[in-house]
């Protein structure tokens, strides 16, 4: 076969920057960011699109989106996404949030935004930890899980026990569309990249307010390989943290 009849089947969506990576090898928040772009380049939006970003490993949004970001101060990326949709009402808003942010310091804020109905998308990666900060231990953290601040395994007792955010947010009324993916598996990344544009087109129909839960890995503070991560992710973290969707309006 000729180099002219050869057809490309893959290539780097459109919505992100031609950048190398610095995120730690076996991170996976760079397969998140391109199922992202990859539901912005389907529905063609990427022009109008305002992304915003918390205090954490996804504060690096702006420097791979080809998009308008915002940045916003630690777990307050509701709030600023909802005065932005609010002021562009026919642009689509997303916030991009680690469990550190979102499910500790910002738990005020994604839990009234949920609430009130925003038409916003929410895109929340949960790696167990404060990837960026130390790797402490995050409301999500398993039990027994070690970290930094819990070098003797998460204790319930004292610590209680990790919070499943997206069983939390399916129950308030707001909520148009929630569910919780991995991104551990060829076939886990297939269906996080369908639940991500169904939660886009969730707010792109006005439906209400859209959470995505992206279960991920974090090898450096973990202390594993990328594929010793892998699998733990389908061993302990998808047991407790268990996928599907929980709340669809639109279906």
């Amino acid at each position: 076969m000729t180099e002219q009849q050869m057809k490309q089947v893959f290539a780097r969506p459109a919505s992100l920057k031609p950048v190398p990576t610095h995120f730690c090898p076996g991170c996976q928040h760079g397969t998140i960011h391109r199922l992202v772009a990859e539901a912005l380049d389907h529905f063609g939006i990427a022009d109008q699109t305002i992304g915003v970003a918390s205090v954490g490993c996804s504060v690096f949004l702006y420097g791979y989106f080809n998009i308008d970001v915002i940045e916003a101060p630690h777990g307050r990326a509701p709030a600023v996404a909802t005065g932005a949709k609010r002021v562009h009402p026919g642009r689509p808003v997303f916030t991009y949030q680690g469990d550190g942010d979102l499910a500790a310091i910002g738990t005020s804020e994604i839990i009234h935004s949920a609430n009130r109905g925003e038409l916003l998308t929410v895109i929340f990666v949960n790696n167990t930890t404060y990837g960026m900060t130390g790797g402490q231990m995050a409301p999500t953290t398993l039990p027994q899980q070690t970290t930094s601040t819990s070098p003797r395994g998460r204790n319930v007792a004292k610590d209680g026990y990790p919070i499943r955010m997206t069983e939390l947010l399916s129950g308030l009324e707001g909520v148009a569309y929630a569910a919780r993916v991995a991104v551990n598996s060829p076939k886990h990344v297939l269906q996080a990249g369908k639940v991500i544009r169904q939660a886009f087109k969730t707010q792109l129909d006005g439906k209400g307010f859209a959470f995505v839960e992206v279960l991920s890995t974090c090898p450096t503070n973990w202390g594993m390989d990328p594929l010793a991560a892998n699998a733990r992710v389908a061993e302990e973290m998808i047991p407790y943290f268990p996928l599907g969707v929980f709340k669809d309006v639109t279906a």
